[in-house]
């Protein structure tokens, strides 16, 4: 972790910005306004960022023409989450297209993660300004804006704490050789990590605790291809916490557009969920998915909610 990140210089980049014709010496980091990205807050019933992660997909249906370009960043704010959808190609080319040297980029953040920054309006060029309006980072006309709002400047201050970065970068902040010998040692750590948890397995909630931290640390491992098998390859963990497991990402999966889970229960030999849903289609739609898991289900009096239950 690059704990020098706030320090750089923070470029502001909204659709309307003049060319770029250097860059800062220290590379920088980039804002984006809202034109690059949709958010939306929901009060969604998990504990960390990966599991609300992998539910953000649904929460966009319908709202972007092309599901399969964006990706997702998420974080909390207060009680509820803040879900963001931006198409990384898309910033990359623009970015491009006005003179940035995307090599000397460090960090990407959105300016919605530094709403509580904006305290003022920061002007858009000519005619346009970004603002916190009601809680929500929002671009206007500077027609909007009242004579006695006085505009401000970003600066390093508003970086956030996390952000995304382009895949593939080539700059390094070490060599080579350092690199090869850092990913040694890593590897050394690594096989006297795993031989000291084989004495210890039975600590199934360290060994959970450390999983969940390699997921959010490592989005990447939420990709469809590996998310599957990382509960099978953590063999450490017995066979009734695995279940679990396998029942809350099977519960996860049925919460999309118009489902929402209101409730679970869950002990060593049952489990018991109830989800909310706005019309028939949608209860008929999750109880269909719920049989599929062979998970035992009924419908919730006066409504179209759907309680789902099964065993250990």
């Amino acid at each position: 972790m690059n704990f020098m990140e706030n320090t750089k210089t923070l470029m502001l980049v909204h659709s309307g910005m003049k060319y770029l014709t250097s860059m800062p010496s220290d590379g920088g980091n980039v804002l984006l306004t809202p034109q690059f990205y949709t958010v939306k807050r929901e009060a969604i019933p998990v504990k960390y960022a990966y599991q609300a992660k992998r539910i953000a997909p649904s929460l966009f249906e319908g709202l972007l023409e092309n599901l399969q370009a964006y990706k997702y960043f998420v974080f909390k704010e207060e009680d509820v989450w803040v879900f963001i959808a931006y198409d990384l190609e898309m910033i990359r080319t623009f970015l491009e297209d006005k003179g940035f040297d995307l090599e000397k980029i460090s960090k990407i953040y959105f300016a919605e993660q530094a709403l509580n920054d904006f305290s003022s309006p920061v002007l858009l060029g000519e005619r346009e300004a970004l603002v916190n309006l009601n809680g929500t980072m929002t671009v206007v006309p500077q027609i909007a804006l009242s004579s006695d709002e006085k505009p401000m400047q970003i600066s390093s201050s508003f970086t956030p704490k996390k952000g995304i970065s382009f895949e593939g970068r080539k700059k390094s902040y070490i060599s080579s050789n350092e690199a090869y010998t850092l990913a040694s040692i890593l590897a050394l750590f690594a096989m006297l990590y795993f031989v000291e948890g084989s004495r210890y397995g039975g600590e199934n909630i360290a060994q959970e605790q450390e999983m969940q931290a390699l997921l959010v640390e490592y989005p990447s491992l939420q990709s469809s291809y590996t998310r599957e098998s990382i509960a099978d390859k953590y063999k450490a963990i017995d066979k009734k916490e695995r279940k679990k497991r396998d029942v809350i990402k099977s519960l996860s999966q049925m919460i999309f557009k118009g489902s929402t889970l209101t409730s679970l229960s869950l002990d060593n030999k049952k489990f018991q969920a109830e989800f909310a849903c706005k019309d028939k289609r949608v209860s008929k739609k999750l109880q269909e998915l719920a049989k599929k898991e062979k998970f035992n289900t009924s419908k919730v009096a006066n409504g179209n909610d759907v309680k789902i239950e099964g065993t250990l």
